[in-house]
């Protein structure tokens, strides 16, 4: 994939892969319950494994020399690998999205993880509220991936009609706004984006026109990811401010 699960950056930032594909059953990868977290074999194997390799390939990580990262960030032990609910999900697989066959292996990788925002279920009265809260919880120069249960992602039909995750990303993109003032006045906005927007590149050009008092996105579309995984041992989901960077083929590494 050509990303590496270390990085030099201040912001602490670490990697995230997630697997689609037979490959997950071949090798005995967690999708359900506990996939996340440090309970599976080869999940775990796999992140640790792809962490030590990059760190190797950086010079060792070593803080103050090759490593700048100034909080440091846990997510780095294993790199957050874990394999896509595909059975349990509604919709199709996050492989298909980005151009694959349901057929094949692939994983696709992030980088930039470091924020996470969390909670239980998509309430009937007020899920619009509790979403539009938890994303402006994100840095808006970060990208959302919203990493959802398939209670949740059921949820997300029964009470919002989005049958499929290309509506559920328009929604988010429509309706998570700021001020432009505030948007603005980010510092993460004015390093890296503020410089694209006065060189002309849009959307952002004609974000920096508007009104102070103006809602402007808080993301692109191109930039919301949705994946489903967990266990179904409750509705809790999350969304995992990251950057989504590519979906490789596994099955050309056979």
């Amino acid at each position: 994939t050509e990303v590496s699960a270390r990085g030099s950056t201040t912001s602490s930032m670490a990697a995230m892969a997630m697997v689609n594909g037979p490959i997950r059953h071949e090798i005995g990868m967690n999708w359900a319950m506990g996939a996340m977290g440090p309970y599976n074999h080869a999940n775990a194997t796999i992140g640790r494994a792809y962490g030590l390799l990059s760190q190797n390939l950086q010079g060792g990580s070593v803080p103050g020399q090759t490593y700048m990262g100034s909080q440091g960030n846990s997510y780095g032990y294993n790199s957050v690998t874990f394999a896509e609910n595909e059975e349990r999900s509604p919709w199709e697989p996050f492989h298909v999205t980005k151009g694959f066959r349901p057929e094949e292996s692939t994983v696709s990788v992030w980088s930039g993880i470091r924020a996470t925002a969390f909670t239980l279920g998509l309430r009937e009265r007020h899920w619009r509220e509790h979403l539009l809260n938890m994303l402006r919880g994100i840095d808006p120069r970060t990208r959302p991936t919203l990493l959802l249960d398939p209670i949740t992602a059921r949820q997300c039909i029964d009470r919002g009609g989005f049958d499929t995750k290309e509506k559920l990303i328009a929604w988010i993109h429509e309706n998570a706004t700021l001020p432009a003032s505030v948007y603005w006045d980010y510092q993460l906005v004015q390093n890296y984006i503020y410089p694209r927007a006065l060189n002309g590149e849009e959307p952002y050009a004609t974000w920096l026109q508007a009104a102070e008092d103006e809602p402007i996105p808080m993301f692109r579309l191109e930039d919301i990811e949705v994946a489903v995984v967990g266990g179904e041992t409750n509705g809790y989901w999350r969304i995992m401010g990251g950057y989504y960077q590519t979906t490789a083929s596994v099955d050309l590494w056979r």
